[in-house]
């Protein structure tokens, strides 16, 4: 994979990792960073070992953004050159994970092979897998070995009577399993392996998918259940319903964002364990901050070709200066609450367009998701992602053609929303939002501070809250 001359790797020690926490730089664990730490998923896994009834990998187009697609696959040696060929240029990137677009466990050769060629040519690099837990007892040795301290199962239902009308069926020891008995066999495996990452210190996400009239009263207990096993964060995402899938067929319909909030808040309510809300639902082969993908400048063309300089100092003296910047900003807001009480007014729903930074930064025509926050005079609450899912369903003429327009789209999820902050708009979808009862606000910079000003300007104009006007878009 190294030739002479065309790789140059400065092997220094990084100094920083042993003094802060296991998720400072995640950016799936933390929400604050989230917006500065980039994550990179290589995509060397393609076979699974369970079928779910949501999922089709059939459609792997660049316009998609779920988990399961990707553009092209790649091998061990491939990836541990791609992700040195990303990093020496995205200082910013922390974590380097495996999720697919199979199950990474479902092909555990290529896995630890690329996990091993990363830990010894990045040690600075965090690893994080992510797994539907059918055979992860099976290495946990491995996992321990390289140090895999980031670990996200996938349990959807705690309760096998519920699980057998989520996966068609299961592939465990050369022995196919279908309905009840599959599911209390993959639902034993996944508590059990849960335990055992627990016991070796790793911190564990836990996915769970919200399929209405499935198990959206049931995931309540799931969460319940994997707190009182030890997993760190639980991560409740809305079904995707791609073509050609039992979900599809069955006229199962993707949950709302009211819904998912819903949902999310009852389990927050049952349940010891933090509830995660900024999961943006990302590719298989996903690149950068978690508000943007840049997978496609990444091509094999271009990292299998060129020169890399991989300088692991520079790497840890950019994510200092990044990680001090986090928290003087975190220690304002610490001494602001001090001397701030809290309005009785009711919040400003608002939702951002953002490609990360802790900014304001992205025209609305490229947004494929938006960060909504609660905002009051004092406060800023996050409430989660709503995404804006366009669909590949065969060539690209016809991706999205069966499908709500994206207008029509970005209306049903934001329609709790007040206002829509982002960096640009055109004139059509400016005139369509406010006929929505959505105020457009057109402006760039700093998030938090924008969010303020959005919030202000809203009470100006409209001193009832949550009551809609048409008004101008200010600039």
């Amino acid at each position: 994979m190294q030739k002479e001359g065309d790789l140059i790797l400065v092997k220094e020690k990084s100094t920083f990792l042993s003094d802060e926490s296991k998720t400072a730089r995640h950016p799936c664990y933390s929400e604050e960073a989230h917006h500065h730490f980039a994550r990179m998923h290589v995509a060397v896994a393609p076979k699974c070992n369970i079928s779910c009834n949501f999922c089709s990998r059939k459609f792997d187009c660049a316009n998609e953004s779920r988990p399961g697609v990707v553009s092209e696959l790649v091998t061990p040696d491939e990836a541990v050159r791609k992700v040195l060929f990303v990093a020496s240029g995205m200082k910013q990137l922390s974590v380097v994970g495996i999720a697919g677009p199979g199950d990474p466990l479902a092909n555990p050769e290529k896995t630890f092979a690329t996990f091993k060629g990363i830990a010894e040519e990045a040690p600075d690099l965090r690893l994080c897998l992510s797994t539907n837990g059918l055979t992860l007892l099976d290495h946990i040795d491995q996992i321990k070995a390289l140090s895999i301290d980031h670990i996200t199962i996938t349990i959807n239902a705690v309760d096998p009577e519920i699980g057998k009308e989520i996966y068609s069926w299961i592939y465990y020891k050369k022995k196919r399993y279908k309905g009840l008995e599959a599911a209390k066999i993959l639902i034993d495996r996944q508590l059990r392996g849960l335990e055992a990452l627990v016991s070796l210190g790793v911190l564990v996400k836990v996915n769970s998918v919200l399929i209405p009239g499935i198990n959206a009263d049931h995931l309540a207990e799931v969460s319940e259940v994997i707190g009182a096993k030890g997993a760190f964060i639980h991560n409740i995402v809305p079904l995707i319903v791609t073509p050609d899938t039992v979900f599809e067929k069955n006229g199962i319909k993707n949950p709302t964002a009211v819904e998912l909030q819903a949902v999310q808040e009852k389990c927050q309510g049952d349940s010891p364990i933090k509830m995660m809300k900024h999961c943006h639902q990302c590719r298989a082969d996903a690149i950068g901050l978690l508000g943007e993908d840049r997978s496609s400048e990444f091509t094999k063309e271009e990292f299998l070709n060129k020169k890399i300089d991989y300088n692991i100092k520079e790497r840890a003296d950019f994510q200092h200066q990044v990680e001090q910047k986090i928290r003087r900003k975190k220690e304002g807001k610490e001494d602001n609450a001090i001397l701030e009480k809290e309005s009785d007014m009711s919040v400003v729903r608002i939702a951002v367009t953002t490609r990360g930074e802790g900014k304001v930064n992205l025209h609305f025509g490229h947004a494929k998701d938006f960060l909504v926050f609660d905002v009051s005079e004092t406060t800023i609450t996050f409430i989660g992602v709503r995404k804006v899912q366009s669909y590949c369903v065969g060539g690209v003429m016809n991706c999205g053609s069966e499908k709500l327009t994206i207008l029509d789209e970005t209306k049903a999820i934001l329609s709790d929303c007040q206002i829509l902050l982002s960096s640009g708009m055109g004139a059509v979808p400016q005139k369509y939002m406010r006929d929505q009862g959505i105020i457009p606000v057109i402006r760039s910079g700093d998030m938090e501070v924008l969010l303020h000003e959005s919030e202000k300007y809203y009470r100006y104009m409209n001193p009832e809250p949550k009551q809609q006007m048409e008004v101008p878009s200010i600039r």
